[in-house]
């Protein structure tokens, strides 16, 4: 696979969960106290991350209007503003930094709540024949050495052209929340797993007789850690999807795709044994998430 240069990161959910605090401001410009105490975006740390991995463009799929919401946020505040700013160097050296994520950022519409993959879809002529690294807009991610971002555009430029998902071990309690794998070790490589099966939300049953992966426990589990390397065929999967109205639970399912994409091309999963996922679209996960990413390292 060429190097990873696009990434998409979904924005356009109504937040319903977090009603009536997502009717005032989008989830994704929720607040979030980094590790070095400054007071970001939360999709800010998306940004940052992206480019530590070598992401050069960035689209975020929005509902109509935010888009302006969004850009209003990097471009910063107003010269008034930075002089008051002039007593803390740290936080004026981030207002100024703000500035040059203007430039990289694209922004497609999802018009209609359709699902995620109808929302993916928004940026198929963003990404034009490319691979995309895809980043669920609610969570955040950290890794040690190397931050999961990093580690998997690395595997996805040695796929060979294949779509890899990053995954991390769940129980049988948090199935209803991920897609989930069936797949072999690679050997010398056991963090990459060709992916056999993917299915959306299993039941325990279907989980412990067909979603199996050597290595595991009786009751453990590969899901979807909330980030994947898309090869560029997964538009053409969707595209088809749309055109015949192949729908799960009302929605065109992106989960579908993956696994459509999979029976044609092969599909690849890295698991993540060094990182952490903080998911922040649920209020109670949004309380322990603030806590836990602030101590973060």
């Amino acid at each position: 696979m060429p190097a990873i240069r696009k990434a998409v990161v979904p924005a356009a959910g109504l937040g319903t969960r977090h009603f009536p605090a997502s009717h005032a401001v989008m989830k994704e410009l929720f607040p979030v106290v980094g590790p070095d105490g400054i007071n970001r975006a939360l999709i800010h740390y998306h940004l940052i991350e992206l480019a530590a991995a070598g992401i050069e463009e960035i689209c975020i799929i929005v509902q109509p209007g935010d888009d302006v919401t969004i850009r209003r946020y990097f471009e910063g505040p107003g010269d008034a503003y930075l002089k008051r700013l002039a007593k803390y160097p740290a936080l004026l050296e981030e207002a100024q930094r703000m500035r040059t994520w203007v430039d990289r950022l694209h922004f497609r519409e999802q018009k209609t709540q359709e699902g995620y993959g109808h929302a993916v879809f928004q940026t198929s002529d963003f990404a034009a024949g490319e691979p995309v690294l895809l980043c669920l807009g609610d969570h955040l991610f950290r890794g040690a050495p190397d931050s999961p971002h990093i580690a998997l555009v690395r595997a996805a430029e040695q796929a060979g052209g294949k779509s890899v998902s990053a995954v991390n071990r769940i129980g049988p309690a948090e199935l209803r929340g991920f897609g989930t794998i069936a797949g072999r070790r690679r050997t010398g490589q056991p963090e990459l797993i060709d992916v056999d099966l993917i299915i959306e939300k299993p039941d325990i049953a279907t989980a412990r007789n067909r979603l199996r992966v050597d290595g595991l426990g009786d009751d453990e589990f590969l899901g979807w850690f909330g980030m994947h390397v898309l090869a560029p065929s997964i538009y053409d999967v969707l595209a088809r999807m749309i055109r015949d109205n192949v729908r799960d639970g009302g929605e065109f399912q992106l989960t579908r795709a993956q696994e459509l994409q999979r029976q044609a091309d092969g599909y690849l999963a890295l698991e993540i044994t060094r990182g952490r996922r903080f998911d922040f679209g649920i209020p109670d996960d949004f309380v322990t998430a603030l806590q836990a990413f602030r101590r973060a390292d």
